[in-house]
């Protein structure tokens, strides 16, 4: 039988990149004099990369963008926010013991993000976790990216994993609608990137702090998934 898998998003989920993020953001928006003032504002740009973190940013500030301009802008956040990486950033509290539960548990692991591919490799290999997760899947690694369902089950293929054994754990709706979408379990985090409580969106489980995601608890929302009689401790 293939191994489980679990699918984390990268950005407010396994890694909290919001001070380089808005650093970054900072940077190329002053370049036509505006700015992001703080980390609520930024919660409102996040979720879809850069280019729509910048588009985002315009249009809160009622500026016209031209998709020239936005070109220009998007390379110099890009390129900041690589040159910078790994930054400031840092996972999220009890990540690194969560990945030794599941690998211990015979789980495979992988990361499905909006972040672009090499960059997502960047920073998980500046921080060391790069290897623990058997596949690295960005915006650009296929031809669609969340929300559409497809980057997730891709996600899991590449990585040797079946759909009908998988939870997916993000932060924002986009994760969560992903995954809904696949038909899959997801397990949101209340800590990440959205102006809006995980709740609305109806996740099939909220955690507080990475010590919540057991193994049990992910076997628990694979077996409900799949209409199978869930164990009793």
């Amino acid at each position: 039988m293939t191994a489980p898998i679990i699918v984390f998003d990268l950005d407010g989920t396994l890694v909290d990149t919001a001070p380089d993020l808005m650093a970054s953001l900072n940077h190329s928006l002053a370049m036509d004099g505006l700015s992001v003032s703080d980390h609520a504002e930024l919660l409102r740009y996040v979720g879809m990369g850069g280019k729509v973190m910048i588009e985002r940013a315009y249009a809160a500030k009622q500026r016209v963008l031209s998709d020239e301009r936005l070109k220009e802008l998007l390379d110099v956040f890009l390129e900041h926010y690589t040159n910078g990486m790994p930054g400031e950033s840092k996972p999220y509290a009890g990540v690194v013991d969560a990945l030794d539960r599941f690998e211990a548990a015979g789980y495979l692991t992988a990361v499905c993000t909006n972040k672009f591919e090499v960059m997502s490799v960047t920073l998980l290999t500046g921080l060391g976790l790069h290897e623990r997760f058997r596949a690295i899947c960005g915006q650009d690694t296929f031809a669609f990216r969340k929300p559409d369902p497809r980057h997730l089950l891709e996600t899991i293929a590449r990585a040797g994993g079946d759909p009908s054994r998988a939870v997916m754990v993000g932060d924002s709706e986009t994760d969560i609608r992903t995954a809904q979408a696949a038909g899959i379990p997801v397990v949101a985090v209340d800590f990440g990137y959205t102006d809006r409580h995980v709740r609305e969106f109806e996740p099939s489980h909220i955690i507080s702090h990475y010590d919540e995601l057991t193994v049990d608890l992910a076997d628990r929302l694979i077996a409900a998934a799949a209409g199978r009689p869930i164990k009793t401790a």
